[in-house]
């Protein structure tokens, strides 16, 4: 250790409390780093094992091979675990909605196969055996087939050839230059409906049947999916093996390990990289601000003493490796400190947001975190890279000053005296000790500057953060009052007897607050064209000629008790509205989708009475109208209920420019829809209010599959988008306030170094002031109006600031209606902040000046 180390070890000694607030500052910067680092690397690996979790594991997928194949892979050194099913061939689709996927394709999965590769069931149940077939969403959508559990498909199962050459699903549909060759005519039953598998892709020629081979059995090609044990060496492993094979990646798993060549996929990983870059650049500038005026202020306590040692034949470079050497020495104690810290607040805070995440992405996978070496070694570099940086700058300025100006000391203040003036009012105004106070403002701007800076910093970050907060929670509201049910299942095959016995077991399900069952049924209906207001007449495009006007409608049918109590909340006699011929609730309003309306009694009505008698008939599946019946309705002001949820796009009528819906028992139905009558149905089925949604969920999904339901079904959970927006919220809520609490406690130590140096650097002028007759009082008054000065910089221009940032980040990230609101909370506490956090500095240092005897002070040059 040479002179230069020695010098620089004992100036750390000599000003504990800087380097203690520094060596702070470094391990705040450190934990940040290192969180942001570690909390990307555990963010990367909980999505990649996500991804497997919903994608497969499998790395590389070979099709149309033999049994040599898929032997001589399995026995590479390199693959860890492969999984087959048997390609049974495609059938002919009669009425392909898309022309580029003419067909059915069968694949015949094993038990490994079902495991391997994720299928997502929607309703039914998975084939047992060869002669059931699982319907995917591509071949209901796409290729028509009806998803009605118990149907049967007659299929003519052949393949595709082009010329010799039999044709896989990556190799797309060439419409003129492939053939389809029948081979075997074969009978499935459908069973259930699952959700398009991952080996189907756009491209993929057919549409996926999925049903169930003997291991034993297999006489057709097959396709393998290979596990690598470097998922990296994919590429070369693929071109390398597949031997004249088709071959297809994984890359909805390759994209998150960040190993995809797509050029997507790459701008994903750019878009991810850059955003923490970001996220670092602000951490190393807040820290920055700090390590640099504390070298800086050190510098400047120690000009004169570089001075001497320049003078004394010291180059420059050795009087920058001393301030280089101090650095190291802060980091070898920060670093290290902030590390271990860094690696505790990941796992304090993952250990509360991990059930979230869970519940915005992948169910069942826990997000845990992971120590990555690359990732904290990286961590360690960057903050030790920030140390030498804020070391070296002022270092550099520090060595460029000529020996005689250091060793003078005249280099800090250089200022003509007309910078120095302050009008005679503003003088009167703030008395001598304010004058003294502004006029120190004027001396040291580099110094106020960094202050005022740090503390902007601070409320711009605190401020916008909670306006986006504030305005997520806003947004969520909206989110609520999507549906007036937080669970739907809605059907069109199931008979009410059926549908009636499973409700009796759904609303049992613990956690059920209030359940209803409902059905909807088109009807049409005959009117007087006097009855109707010029509101609707403007909405359909003109008065019609016609006397009497057919209007569609929809009867909404609900259970008994539910209807009483829409009754009540209306204010309707339930002895007047109930019964085979009692009057029936109505609400009949026109359309507008403008941002003004707030309820029912914004829209306009269709009809000029509330009492109204019509004509009204079921509509029949053949499009025609079923036998008359004369109903009394009364409109209401009344927002009607959502009706279960449906799926099938048939179902969907062509909007109308009104909303007219009938509103009626269930003991009604039969009297008006009797059970033999074809009538049409546009929905029925079951809602529910529930304590916790996605629980209750899980559990009527147990409770169809034992009942054996065969119906096609929607089960929908309403508030899952709620619930999502919730966890988002939670977590952003987390994290902003901790990166707050970390870059504000950063810019408060930088405050508290700033402050406290300057005014230990001002003993002597302060010592001065006290010689020559300024009383405690006086000088109290002085100090406050410095940190008045401070303050109201700070604030004048971290104010607009954040409510500019604000209102911009509300705008990028929140709905178009959520309005902007001004954060008041936020901006009190900012302001209470700034002031206490000046304030205490202020007093702090002073209290340490006053403890000296004014002699010794003003005997000190502060070498």
């Amino acid at each position: 250790m040479n002179v230069f180390h020695k010098i620089a070890l004992q100036g750390l000694k000599k000003n504990r409390t800087r380097t203690a607030v520094t060596i702070l500052g470094v391990v705040l910067s450190t934990v940040l780093i290192t969180g942001v680092t570690t909390f990307g690397v555990s963010l990367l690996d909980y999505m990649a094992r996500g991804a497997i979790q919903k994608y497969g594991g499998w790395s590389a997928a070979f099709f149309n091979v033999d049994e040599s194949f898929v032997q001589k892979r399995a026995g590479d050194k390199s693959v860890t675990d492969t999984v087959t099913f048997e390609n049974i061939g495609y059938a002919e689709l009669p009425q392909a909605a898309n022309p580029g996927r003419p067909y059915l394709f069968i694949a015949g999965f094993q038990d490994e196969t079902f495991k391997a590769l994720p299928i997502t069931l929607i309703s039914g149940r998975l084939p047992e055996h060869e002669g059931e077939v699982l319907i995917s969403g591509s071949a209901m959508k796409e290729g028509g087939i009806s998803g009605k559990t118990g149907d049967t498909l007659e299929l003519s199962v052949g393949s595709r050839m082009k010329g010799e050459q039999e044709l896989s699903q990556a190799d797309p549909y060439a419409a003129g230059a492939e053939t389809f060759l029948p081979r075997i005519e074969k009978t499935y039953t459908i069973v259930g409906i699952c959700r398009t598998p991952v080996f189907e892709t756009e491209e993929s020629p057919g549409c996926t049947l999925i049903t169930r081979t003997d291991a034993g059995a297999v006489s057709n090609p097959l396709s393998l999916f290979v596990t690598l044990d470097r998922a990296r060496d994919v590429y070369t492993y693929a071109e390398k093996a597949k031997e004249g094979h088709s071959c297809m990646l994984n890359y909805d798993v390759l994209r998150i390990m960040g190993i995809s060549d797509r050029p997507a996929d790459r701008v994903f990983m750019v878009f991810l990289y850059s955003f923490g870059g970001i996220v670092l650049g602000i951490i190393m500038t807040g820290s920055v601000f700090l390590i640099y005026n504390s070298f800086s202020i050190s510098l400047n306590e120690r000009i004169r003493e570089i001075g001497v040692l320049a003078s004394v034949g010291a180059t420059a470079k050795q009087l920058r490796n001393s301030v280089l050497f101090e650095g190291l020495c802060i980091g070898a104690v920060g670093i290290p400190m902030g590390i271990l810290a860094g690696l505790g607040g990941v796992w304090a805070v993952l250990s509360v947001v991990s059930g979230n995440f869970g519940a915005i992405l992948y169910d069942g996978v826990s997000l845990t975190m992971k120590v990555s070496a690359p990732a904290v070694a990286g961590a360690a570099a960057v903050s030790l890279i920030t140390i030498l940086i804020s070391a070296w700058l002022p270092a550099k300025k520090a060595v460029s000053l000529p020996v005689m100006e250091c060793i003078r000391q005249t280099n800090e203040i250089k200022l003509e005296s007309q910078a120095m003036e302050i009008p005679r009012r503003r003088q009167r105004i703030y008395g001598l000790e304010g004058t003294l106070a502004l006029k120190n403002f004027k001396r040291n701007k580099k110094r106020c500057c960094s202050i005022v800076l740090s503390l902007v910093l601070s409320i711009v970050l605190f401020v916008s953060s909670n306006a986006l907060i504030k305005s997520m929670q806003q947004s969520a509201e909206g989110f609520k009052t999507v549906s007036d049910y937080d669970i739907g299942f809605g059907t069109r095959e199931m008979e009410d007897e059926e549908l009636l016995r499973l409700y009796g077991r759904l609303k049992a399900v613990s956690g059920i607050e209030e359940s209803s069952c409902r059905a909807v049924i088109p009807f049409s209906c005959k009117v007087s064209a006097d009855e109707l207001t010029d509101a609707y007449w403007e909405a359909a495009g003109g008065r019609s000629p016609e006397e009497i006007q057919e209007i569609p409608l929809e009867v909404h049918f609900f259970e008994d008790a539910f209807y009483q109590k829409i009754l009540e909340k209306l204010g309707l006699s339930v002895q007047e509205y109930t019964g085979q011929d009692g009057n029936l609730a109505a609400v009949a309003k026109i359309n507008d989708d403008g941002g003004d309306v707030e309820g029912a009694k914004d829209l306009a009505d269709m009809f000029r009475n509330t009492s109204v008698n019509l004509l009204a008939a079921p509509q029949m599946t053949d499009g025609t109208a079923g036998s008359e019946q004369n109903l009394n309705i009364t409109a209401v002001e009344f927002v009607p209920p959502d009706i279960p949820p449906f799926a099938d796009s048939e179902a969907e009528q062509e909007a109308l420019p009104y909303t007219f819906e009938i509103l009626a028992p269930w003991s009604m139905k039969e009297t008006l829809v009797p059970s033999g009558l074809p009538a049409e149905l546009k929905v029925k089925g079951l809602c529910f209010k529930a304590e916790k949604p996605s629980r209750a969920v899980s559990e009527m999904r147990g409770i169809i599959t034992e009942e054996g339901t065969s119906s096609a079904y929607t089960l929908l959970n309403s508030a899952e988008a709620f619930e999502q927006f919730q966890n988002y919220m939670f977590i952003a809520a987390v994290f902003s306030y901790i990166f707050i609490g970390l870059i504000s406690l950063i810019a408060a130590a930088n405050v508290f170094n700033t402050i406290s140096t300057n005014i230990k650097l001002r003993r002597r002028e302060l010592a001065m002031l006290r010689s020559v007759g300024m009383s405690d009082q006086d000088f109290n008054k002085m100090m406050r109006f410095e940190c008045a000065f401070y303050g109201v910089r700070a604030l004048a221009a971290g104010i607009p600031l954040s409510l500019l940032a604000s209102m911009l980040i509300v705008k990028a990230m929140s709905a178009d209606d959520t309005r902007f609101l001004i954060p008041w909370g936020s901006m009190g506490i900012s302001v209470l902040s700034v002031f206490l956090v000046i304030f205490v500095t202020m007093m702090y240092a002073v209290s340490k000046i006053r403890k000296e005897n004014i002699i010794d002070a003003l005997r000190d040059e502060m070498t």
